[in-house]
């Protein structure tokens, strides 16, 4: 298995074992027109691009079948940082080479700030630097799903795709699968303060359950994470890593895909670049997109799919009109508030050497945190029929992406809006592949989500006053987070949440279709967070998986009917 720099991907067990192969040169930075061009004489099946929450599942699924050929391009270095697996750590990984590193347009109505947005570069892509937080999303999420794009995409269809995906520990398998290959698990050490969050969040009317979502809208739950001993389980680990040893399986990394190959309309191969070097790459079945909400409206706008007169006027010859191509973008936006807490307890402490000793001996204690250790689901509004409101609660201090120092010991509680009416954009800036595309989420451009925001923000004041939490804390006046739109300006950040620039539907005017395949075109679909119609109450992980095996099933029954 060809996989450059990447690590050997043993089976689960060789995991630390794995031996590194000599890296290749740094990632390309020459033009597409100065850089030498090769073919790669292996003609496959099929070319997934990205090996993240979607395209990890999809190339195992679609290689576990020894007739089909498949190559999978990830842009990301091969080797994991240390970091990737220490589950506390993952902020250190924002800016870092396993990061794509982009920054939000400044935004208006959140003070000017141009906000960063991390987005995973590595085998597992976004599922290697995230909160491992396992939150599927509320079943009237995927039902409104259907209504766009069919009943193969409400609740009842999806369940089994859940169960098919989820490997959880015997004391969480009633609400989840138990035989999947992603590792779902209680948190191993949670901080004595998240036991305190949630009797709070009981004492102002939010009972806790084992999964707060599923069959009772509100209350709040201790977060289920996708770790395995103590160690994050990234899509790398759940599907790559024991796929490794099929010959009918290629895996090459630090590979930047520029754009998708068309012989008139239909998908041909992609070209990328490698080590200073240009190759085209021919797929004879389907070209399958799975870069994410940023990377894969980028990548079709690059090949000429979308808004027709914004291609012409770069220079980017046209092949199909497609206006919604990097529109309708949503994401989660959070409000931190933060409290000062009494006894020095909290996550600020867990780089201490006896927490650092105890985690490379045991695998246990602070490290295995995942800082967001547990949540809540409310409601702006009591007339409403579901919530619109996540409340994140992290032992320990969380500003700035979690990358300012801690200089004391405070806990932090986020507002998340759930369901934003704002929308946001991806523009192509230029045709040069390595031109870093325009993000505008467009945050709070409508005022519906300032005021359901600040609602959320008064959901955190009644939490942390509440009796079970409230004797653990030093609320000074003078220190105390404002509740409104100063704070909402200055302390709101993205939840690491895009979706829906290729979206999926039934109409004309959708990026894909039902089935995932982009309109216009043939031999080509996008499989991941893209195709969202609509952002989940819950976190993008886990549809992001469940797109990527649904479209194995698709591609599949698309073969069979020939």
């Amino acid at each position: 298995m060809d996989l450059g720099a990447a690590r050997v991907l043993t089976t689960p067990d060789d995991h630390d074992q794995a031996t590194d192969y000599p890296a290749t040169d740094a990632p390309a930075t020459c033009h597409q027109a100065t850089c030498p061009t090769t073919d790669d004489p292996v003609r496959y099946d099929y070319v997934v691009v990205g090996a993240g929450s979607a395209g990890a599942p999809l190339a195992a699924r679609l290689s576990a079948h020894p007739g089909r050929r498949v190559l999978v391009l990830e842009a990301g270095p091969g080797r994991d940082l240390d970091a990737v697996g220490v589950p506390a750590a993952f902020p250190t990984l924002f800016g870092s080479e396993v990061d794509w590193a982009y920054r939000t347009v400044p935004q208006p109505r959140l003070g000017g700030r141009s906000i960063r947005w991390p987005r995973g570069r590595a085998l597992g892509g976004s599922s290697a630097i995230n909160a491992m937080m396992w939150v599927r999303g509320h079943p009237a999420d995927y039902d409104e799903w259907a209504e766009h794009a069919g009943e193969q995409w409400g609740h009842r269809a999806v369940q089994p795709y859940f169960r098919r995906i989820e490997g959880a520990e015997e004391a969480i398998a009633a609400h989840h699968g138990r035989g999947g290959p992603l590792s779902l698990r209680r948190q191993l050490d949670p901080n004595p303060l998240t036991a305190a969050y949630l009797a709070a969040c009981a004492q102002v009317g939010l009972p806790r359950h084992e999964v707060a979502n599923g069959a009772e809208p509100d209350g709040a739950a201790e977060a289920v994470v996708t770790q395995r001993g103590g160690r994050r389980w990234s899509t790398a680990d759940a599907y790559l890593r024991p796929a490794a040893g099929r010959a009918n399986l290629t895996v090459l990394t630090d590979a930047h895909v520029t754009r998708v190959l068309f012989r008139g309309r239909r998908a041909v191969g992609v070209e990328y670049l490698r080590a200073g070097r240009r190759t085209r790459v021919h797929a004879t079945g389907e070209v399958v997109l799975c870069g994410g909400a940023v990377n894969s409206p980028h990548l079709l706008l690059l090949s000429g799919v979308g808004p027709a007169p914004q291609l012409r006027d770069l220079g980017v010859p046209v092949v199909h009109h497609s206006p919604e191509v990097g529109g309708g973008l949503r994401d989660h936006l959070v409000t931190l508030v933060h409290a000062d807490c009494r006894e020095p307890i909290t996550l600020a402490g867990a780089t201490g050497l006896r927490h650092v000793a105890r985690y490379l001996s045991e695998r246990r204690g602070m490290l295995t945190s995942n800082l967001a250790e547990a949540y809540a689901f409310a409601r702006s509004d009591p007339r409403l029929a579901l919530p619109d409101l996540e409340l994140l609660f992290v032992p320990g201090p969380f500003s700035d992406d979690g990358l300012t120092p801690p200089d004391r010991h405070v806990v932090t509680l986020g507002a998340v809006l759930l369901r934003p009416r704002s929308t946001g954009t991806i523009r192509l800036v230029s045709p040069d592949p390595l031109a870093v595309p325009r993000i505008d989420p467009g945050y709070l451009g409508d005022d519906e989500d300032r005021r359901v925001l600040t609602a959320g923000l008064r959901w955190c004041e009644r939490i942390l006053a509440a009796p079970a939490l409230a004797r653990h804390l030093d609320r000074d006046p003078d220190r105390a987070d404002p509740v409104g739109g100063d704070l909402i300006e200055a302390r709101s950040q993205t939840l690491y949440h895009p979706v829906g620039t290729c979206r999926m539907g039934r109409d004309a005017a959708s990026v894909v279709d039902p089935d995932l395949r982009v309109r216009g075109t043939v031999g080509l679909r996008v499989a991941d967070a893209s195709v969202m119609p609509v952002l989940v109450r819950g976190h993008t992980h886990a549809p992001s998986v469940l797109v990527g095996e649904r479209a194995a099933d698709l591609i599949a029954a698309a073969e069979v009917a020939g």
